[in-house]
C-alpha cells in the first residue's frame, strides 16, 4: 500500500531537485553572460596576451628545430631578435614614420572632405556623416580666403570666458593623457602576459587541465593541446601573411609614386590580421591617398590593392593556412561583423583565433558522437 505513495514522493523529489540544479545552472550562465559584458575589454586584452604567448612560443619552438638550446634561451634569442627588428624600424625610420604619417592623416582628411562635397554636388545627403573637423578646416581656410578680416578688436575676454576656456583645454589635455596612458598600460599588459604564457607554458597548461573535472581531464587535455596547435600554425601564417602584404604595398605604391607608401604599407600588413574587413579598410586607406596624386594614381593603386588581395586570398591563404584554418568566408565574416558591433575593435580584431578555438571543440565533439555510430556500423 506504501510503495505507489512512496514512488510519488520519491519522483516529486527527484522534480524539484532537477528544478533546482537548472535554475542555478540557469543563474550562473546568466552571471557568465552578465560578466562577459561588463568586463569584455579585459577579457579580450588577456586573450591578446594569450595570442603574443603563443605566437612567441611558436616561433620559440620552430628556433629549437635549428638549435638544441633550451627552452629560456630560445625564448631569450627570439625575444632579442624581435626587440632589434623594432627598433631598427623605430631609429632607421621614425622620423620617416612620423612625417609620413602626419602627410596621410593630412591627404585622408582632404580627400574626405573632396567626397563630402562630390556627394553634395549631386544631391546626396551627408548631413549624417560626421567628419570631425576635417570639413571644418578646409571650410575655415576658405572663407578666410574670399571675406576680409574683421577689424581686431581690444576688448578683453570676460573672467568667465577665460574660466570656461581654461576648463576645455585641462579636459581635453587629460582626456588626451588618460588616452595616451591607457594604450601604453594596455601594450604593456599585453607584453608582460605574452612573455609570461611564453616563459612557462607547462605551468599554465597544468593549470588549465587541474581545473577540469578529473573524468574529463583526459579530453580536457586533447582539447587545450589541440588548440595550442591551431593557434600557433595560424599565427606563425599569419605573421607571414602580414609581412608578404607590408612589402609589396609598399614596394608598389612606391613604383607608384605614392606619398607615405611606408605608412600606407605598414597599416596594409597590420590590417591584415584581421580577415576580410581588414583588406577592405586597408584598400579603402590606400585609395584615399592615392587621390591625392591624380586618378591616374589612384587607378593604379586600386589594382595594386586587387593584386595584393588577390595574391592573399588564392596564393597564401591556400599555400600557407590550408593546414591552420578551413572555416567558410562567410561564416567569419558574420562572426567577425557580430562581434565587431557588440564588443567595437577588439571583437573585430579577434573574431578568428576565438572562432578558431570554438571551431576546434566543436570538431572535437563531432569526432566524438560520430565514433559510436561508426563501431556500431
Amino acid at each position: 500500500m506504501t510503495g505507489p505513495a512512496d514512488d510519488r514522493l520519491q519522483a516529486r523529489s527527484d522534480l524539484a531537485w532537477a528544478i533546482s540544479v537548472g535554475g542555478i545552472g540557469v543563474v550562473l550562465f546568466a552571471a557568465l553572460l552578465l560578466f562577459t559584458w561588463t568586463f569584455a575589454a579585459t577579457l579580450f586584452l588577456i586573450f591578446a596576451g594569450m595570442l603574443l604567448g603563443v605566437a612567441l612560443n611558436a616561433m620559440t619552438n620552430l628556433l629549437g628545430r635549428v638549435v638544441g638550446l633550451a627552452h629560456s634561451l630560445r625564448l631569450a634569442i627570439v625575444c632579442l631578435v624581435l626587440a632589434g627588428m623594432l627598433s631598427g624600424v623605430v631609429f632607421l625610420g621614425g622620423a620617416t614614420i612620423a612625417q609620413q604619417a602626419k602627410v596621410l592623416s593630412n591627404t585622408i582628411k582632404s580627400q574626405l572632405v573632396t567626397v563630402k562635397a562630390f556627394l553634395e554636388k549631386n544631391g546626396i545627403d551627408t548631413s549624417y556623416l560626421d567628419f570631425g573637423n576635417a570639413a571644418a578646416a578646409p571650410a575655415s581656410d576658405s572663407t578666410t580666403t574670399t571675406t576680409p578680416a574683421p577689424a581686431p578688436t581690444h576688448n578683453l575676454p570676460s573672467a568667465g570666458t577665460l574660466a570656461s576656456s581654461g576648463g576645455a583645454i585641462v579636459s581635453q589635455t587629460l582626456k588626451v593623457l588618460l588616452g595616451t596612458v591607457s594604450a601604453v598600460g594596455n601594450f604593456f599588459i599585453v607584453l608582460f602576459l605574452g612573455l609570461a604564457f611564453a616563459a612557462q607554458p607547462g605551468v599554465y597548461r597544468a593549470g588549465l587541465l587541474f581545473m577540469a573535472p578529473a573524468k574529463h581531464r583526459a579530453r580536457a587535455t586533447v582539447i587545450i593541446d589541440r588548440i595550442g596547435e591551431t593557434l600557433e600554425r595560424w599565427l606563425i601564417a599569419q605573421i607571414v601573411t602580414m609581412a608578404a602584404v607590408f612589402l609589396v604595398t609598399w614596394i608598389g605604391l612606391a613604383v607608384i609614386g605614392i606619398q607615405s607608401s611606408f605608412i600606407l604599407g605598414i597599416q596594409a600588413g597590420l590590417l591584415a590580421f584581421i580577415p576580410t574587413v581588414g583588406a577592405i579598410m586597408a584598400g579603402l586607406i590606400v585609395v584615399l591617398a592615392s587621390l591625392a596624386s591624380g586618378w591616374v594614381a589612384a587607378l593604379s593603386a586600386f589594382i595594386l590593392f586587387l593584386g595584393v588581395h588577390a595574391m592573399e586570398s588564392y596564393v597564401l591563404t591556400p599555400i600557407i593556412q590550408r593546414q591552420a584554418l578551413d572555416i567558410p568566408p562567410a561564416t567569419l565574416f558574420a562572426f567577425q561583423i557580430l562581434l565587431g558591433v557588440v564588443f567595437g575593435i577588439w571583437g573585430l580584431a579577434l573574431a578568428l583565433p576565438l572562432m578558431a578555438i570554438a571551431k576546434v571543440m566543436i570538431d572535437h565533439f563531432k569526432a566524438e558522437g560520430a565514433a559510436p555510430q561508426a563501431a556500431a556500423a
